[in-house]
């Protein structure tokens, strides 16, 4: 590492202490949003349906009556997975633009990772 970037990153990290109160505030408003965002995975041609928050907390889970008539448990836990991981990806997508987005507003260094925002 050369010794302007050592400076140029001690830079960066002083104005990120100056800015903490804000930034504290920002993220505060960020775990509230990450509620209100909800994301939905289906599987089976829609015979199951799950969709989950930015929280990735699953919030319901919705089976057909084909899904039920089927009778074929191990096929079904599949299905359900394959809805769950579709949901929760979008979800993480989601959550990252929104990130990305208050990380601009605040004026940090684009890609940084805060703590708890994944």
């Amino acid at each position: 590492m050369r010794m302007f970037d050592l400076f140029r990153n001690m830079g960066q990290m002083a104005g990120l202490m100056r800015n903490l109160p804000k930034i504290q505030e920002e993220m505060g408003k960020m775990q509230e949003r990450l509620g209100q965002i909800t994301a939905e995975g289906d599987a089976g041609a829609g015979m199951v349906k799950v969709k989950v928050n930015g929280r990735l907390e699953v919030l319901s889970v919705v089976l057909t009556e084909d899904a039920m008539k089927g009778g074929d448990r191990e096929m079904l836990e599949t299905l359900i997975k394959v809805a769950a991981n579709q949901a929760l990806a979008k979800a993480r997508e989601a959550v990252g633009v929104e990130t990305q987005n208050m990380a601009a507003t605040l004026g940090l260094p684009q890609g940084m990772k805060l703590p708890g925002m994944g």
